[in-house]
């Protein structure tokens, strides 16, 4: 039987694998954490204040699989606690697979009116945290030949209005996965999700301002977390070729200027 080259054979499933996932005890984070360990993967949650939510998905998951998903928290705007975080997530299996960055903060930021909190909250969460994480948790990636895939956003490419610092610091995001996919390949893929109009902010957001970016989307539709969730799996479980990438889920809105 002739030996095929590693990049076409058939994609591994994830039985064994550890996925780390941050701010995964709510929306795209928990319905990410549900689809993957659905696919096989053990599931180390992270959570920042959501504690009874995240026990409620680690109970949820853990009778589907027994001892399938524990639970860290940390506030990963705290640096210092990053080491520790990888050390505890490795430590649960003895192995570290997938990195997957999540967590977020979104909110206005109006020009001439930015405090530093401000700034330091916004570019801490979407960009430093993910930055530091990576770097805390690549020795263990590169044993494992793993991947990291971080959620961006469309307005990284297109800032939003009267969201200048959340939009930076996605462009960041973007150009942080396209950097350590050249830094940490051959042994670690690093890949990106830019989802579109999938879930609206918590804050209020008015009908009309909902229903002008629904028109906006090719598919005349709003999206659904299971859309990114499925688009992570994809480049964690199947695009064994792919890195330094961004891949969209809007709807094609992002290309109706």
């Amino acid at each position: 039987m002739s030996q095929r080259n590693k990049s076409t054979q058939e994609p591994e499933g994830l039985a064994g694998k550890v996925v780390l996932i941050t701010g995964a005890a709510h929306r795209i984070g928990a319905t990410t954490a549900r689809l993957l360990h659905e696919a096989g993967a053990n599931i180390v949650l992270h959570y920042r204040s959501s504690r009874k939510a995240a026990q409620a998905l680690q109970k949820e998951l853990n009778t589907l699989r027994e001892n399938s998903v524990v639970l860290v928290q940390a506030d990963l705007l705290d640096t210092g606690k990053h080491t520790a975080l990888v050390r505890e997530a490795h430590a649960a299996w003895g192995r570290l697979d997938v990195l997957i960055n999540n967590a977020s903060t979104f909110y206005p930021t109006t020009v001439g009116k930015v405090e530093e909190k401000d700034w330091n909250d916004l570019i801490g969460s979407n960009l430093k945290a993910p930055f530091f994480l990576a770097q805390a948790a690549a020795p263990h990636l590169i044993k494992a030949h793993g991947c990291i895939v971080s959620i961006v956003d469309i307005h990284a490419d297109r800032p939003l209005k009267g969201y200048p610092v959340y939009s930076i610091a996605k462009a960041g995001l973007v150009m942080l996965t396209r950097a350590l996919a050249g830094e940490l390949g051959p042994h670690v893929r690093v890949n990106a999700v830019a989802p579109g109009a999938i879930l609206w902010p918590e804050n209020d957001m008015d009908e009309v301002t909902k229903q002008r970016i629904v028109s906006r989307t090719f598919l005349k539709r709003q999206g659904d977390p299971m859309d990114i969730a499925r688009a992570v799996l994809f480049l964690v479980r199947d695009a064994g070729y792919m890195s330094g990438q961004v891949i969209t889920v809007d709807g094609g809105r992002s290309l109706n200027s």
